[in-house]
């Protein structure tokens, strides 16, 4: 089995800490894990993309090739049709709805959320209202975790939320907590079609 999938949103939306936590949950569960460097620019406000494969078999490249992607999980909804090309055509797409306008040309707002929404198999849903809502305003990109938690499938959602403990403990048990609440509010807002 193997699961490749590409992150992607703006700097500073905390993409390298999900990619974290699924590297620790895959690590802990024995599987094999290439991860590429992040692309783009890091620093708040530039648009980052990294590859994350995951499987039960070694993996020679870090690198996912076009039109085999089998997820694109996305903190921003401009990002996640930018990466299109890369999804296989049973992939799925699990973005955040609320866009961040961070260039002046930014497409118009209701065009672009039609056009997300529009995807064969899209999960789409306002992440940082929910990480407000569970206490953890910074927590919008454990919440998309949460939302992706089982269509991962190659690690399960128990093993994710164990992973968020271990990467967060060194922040201490509340920094724990709250990323926590915000990974099974995204999970529930997923199972309940909250979106």
């Amino acid at each position: 089995m193997k699961k490749d999938i590409i992150l992607c949103g703006v700097g500073g939306q905390g993409i390298l800490s999900i990619a974290t936590v699924i590297g620790e949950a895959a690590t802990a569960a024995g599987l094999h894990l290439k991860q590429a460097e992040v692309h783009g620019m890091s620093q708040r406000g530039g648009d980052v993309e990294s590859d994350l494969r995951l499987s039960t078999e070694p993996v020679s490249s870090d690198l996912i090739a076009e039109g085999t992607a089998d997820i694109i999980l996305s903190m921003e909804p401009m990002e996640a049709l930018r990466y299109l090309r890369y999804l296989s055509p049973g992939g799925a797409v699990i973005t955040a709805s609320e866009p961040l306008v961070n260039i002046p040309d930014y497409p118009d707002r209701v065009a672009l959320l039609a056009e997300v929404k529009a995807l064969p198999d899209v999960t789409i849903c306002d992440i940082s209202a929910l990480a407000k809502e569970s206490g953890n305003a910074r927590g919008a990109n454990m919440v998309l975790l949460g939302m992706a938690a089982k269509r991962l499938e190659i690690v399960s959602p128990a093993e994710l939320r164990e992973a968020v403990a271990r990467v967060f403990a060194p922040k201490g048990e509340a920094v724990v907590a709250a990323n926590q609440a915000a990974f099974d509010l995204g999970m529930d807002a997923a199972e309940k079609r909250r979106i």
